[in-house]
C-alpha cells in the first residue's frame, strides 16, 4: 500500500513528488508517456514558484540554467510605450526565469530519481479510479502491467493508495473519475509561436510590441533563442517557420531566420475551471483543476503554488491529524489564484487583440501616461510576475 500515488508526471507531479518523498512518504508518480517530451510550449517560472521550488533541491540549477529576464519593454510601431522593471518592482524577486519545459521536467525527473529511483513509473496510463473509503484503487492499461510485471496477459494493472492526487492536465482521467464537472471558457484569440535565434539585439528584456494587426510578444531563452509568439486572425494550423517569420517582421520590423526555426505551434485558448478540487481521498493540481490561457504564463507556476500547498496537508492526514479545515482552505484559496490568474490571463489577451490604429495611438498614450506613476508602474509588474 502507497501512501500517495500522483497521477501525472509532467513538472507539476513530478515536483510535488518530490516534496512527499523529501517527507518520508512512499509513493508513485504514474505518468502515460514513455518518455519525455521535447515539446516547450511553458518557458516562464515567476518568483513565487521559484521560491516554492527552491524547497525541491532543484532552485539553484534552474537559476543557472535559465535566462535572467529584469525588465520588459512595450514598444507600438517603433516607438516606446513603456518599460517595466521587475527588479525596481520587488528587489527582493527581481526577475522572472525562462527556460524550455523540457529542461525544467528533466531537471525535476533527475531530482525524483536522486531521491527515490523507482518512484516515476513511466507508460503507465490510468484508466479507471474507486475511492475504497480506506484507500483508493487505480486501475492501468493492461500493457502497463506487462511491462512492470504487475499483471497477467489482458488483465489490469493496479495500484493501492492511502491518497490519489491527479496531476493529469486538462484531460484529466482523475477529475472524471471523480465526477466534477467543470466550467469551460473558449475564447476568439489564436496564436502562433516559434523559437529562432536572437536577432533583435533586446538581450534578456521581454518585448511585447501592440501593433493594430495584433500583438507580438518575445522573450529570451537560454542558449541565444528568442520565443515568439503572434497574435492571429485565426488558428494557422498549417503554417510554416517562414510564414511566422513574415508575420514578425511584418509588424515589429525584427528579421528572425525561419530556417533556424527550432518549434513552431499554432494553439487556440480554453479555459476550464474544476467546481472543486478535493473529493474523498483524492484531490487535484495545476491543469486538472484549473486550466487558464497560456497568454502571460501562469499555468505551470499556479500548478506548482498548488503543489507547494496540498503538500503539508497531505503529510498532516497521513500523520492521523483532523484535515478538513486544512483542505478547505486548500481549496478555497488555491482556486481563488486560479481565477484572478484567469482574469489576468483574459485582460493580456484584451491587450494583445487588433485594433485601428487611432484608437490604438490613444490606448498607448494613456496607458504611458498611468505608468508613469511609479507606484502603479511596480503594482502593475508585481502583478504580471504573479506576486
Amino acid at each position: 500500500m502507497l501512501d500517495v500515488a500522483i497521477v501525472g508526471g509532467g513538472p507539476v507531479g513530478l515536483y510535488l513528488g518530490i516534496l512527499l518523498i523529501q517527507q518520508g512518504l512512499s509513493l508513485r508518480i504514474l505518468e502515460q508517456r514513455a518518455s519525455l517530451s521535447p515539446h516547450s510550449r511553458a518557458i516562464g517560472i515567476h518568483p513565487p514558484a521559484l521560491a516554492a521550488l527552491a524547497q525541491a533541491g532543484v532552485g539553484a540549477v534552474l537559476e543557472s540554467d535559465g535566462v535572467h529576464i529584469r525588465d520588459g519593454v512595450a514598444r507600438s510601431r517603433g516607438l516606446l510605450v513603456r518599460r517595466l522593471s521587475f527588479a525596481e518592482a520587488s528587489p527582493a524577486s527581481p526577475h522572472i526565469l525562462t527556460l524550455k519545459q523540457a529542461r525544467t521536467e528533466a531537471i525535476l525527473e533527475g531530482r525524483v530519481r536522486e531521491l527515490a529511483p523507482g518512484a516515476l513509473l513511466r507508460g503507465v496510463r490510468v484508466e479507471s479510479m474507486h475511492d475504497a473509503g480506506t484507500h483508493v484503487v487505480l486501475a492501468a492499461s493492461p500493457e502497463a502491467g506487462e511491462r512492470l510485471g504487475q499483471s497477467a496477459a489482458g488483465a489490469a494493472c493496479t495500484f493501492r493508495a492511502r491518497l490519489v492526487v491527479g496531476a493529469d492536465g486538462g484531460r484529466s482521467t482523475i477529475r472524471r473519475e471523480l465526477g466534477i464537472p467543470t466550467t469551460d471558457r473558449d475564447y476568439p484569440d489564436t496564436y502562433l509561436m516559434g523559437d529562432f535565434p536572437d536577432t533583435g539585439g533586446d538581450g534578456a528584456t521581454a518585448v511585447l510590441y501592440l501593433e493594430p494587426g495584433g500583438i507580438v510578444e518575445s522573450f529570451p531563452l537560454p542558449e541565444g533563442l528568442r520565443r515568439w509568439v503572434v497574435h492571429t486572425d485565426s488558428l494557422f494550423g498549417g503554417a510554416s517557420a517562414g510564414d511566422l517569420a513574415g508575420l514578425i517582421v511584418q509588424r515589429t520590423g525584427v528579421p528572425v531566420d525561419a530556417r533556424a526555426n527550432s518549434m513552431l505551434s499554432a494553439f487556440g485558448v480554453r479555459s476550464r475551471m474544476a467546481v472543486r478540487m478535493v473529493r474523498g481521498r483524492v484531490a487535484l493540481v495545476g491543469d486538472a483543476a484549473h486550466q487558464i490561457s497560456p497568454i502571460g504564463g501562469q499555468g505551470m507556476n499556479l500548478g506548482w503554488l498548488d503543489a507547494a500547498a496540498l503538500a503539508p496537508v497531505i503529510e498532516a492526514a497521513l500523520g492521523g491529524e483532523a484535515t478538513g479545515p486544512l483542505l478547505e482552505r486548500f481549496e478555497r484559496t488555491r482556486m481563488s489564484a486560479a481565477r484572478r490568474a484567469a482574469r489576468q490571463a483574459g485582460w493580456n489577451m484584451a491587450l494583445g487583440r487588433p485594433m485601428p490604429a487611432s484608437f490604438l495611438s490613444l490606448r498607448n498614450s494613456t496607458v504611458a501616461w498611468a505608468l508613469g506613476s511609479t507606484r502603479l508602474r511596480n503594482a502593475v509588474a508585481r502583478r504580471f510576475t504573479m506576486q
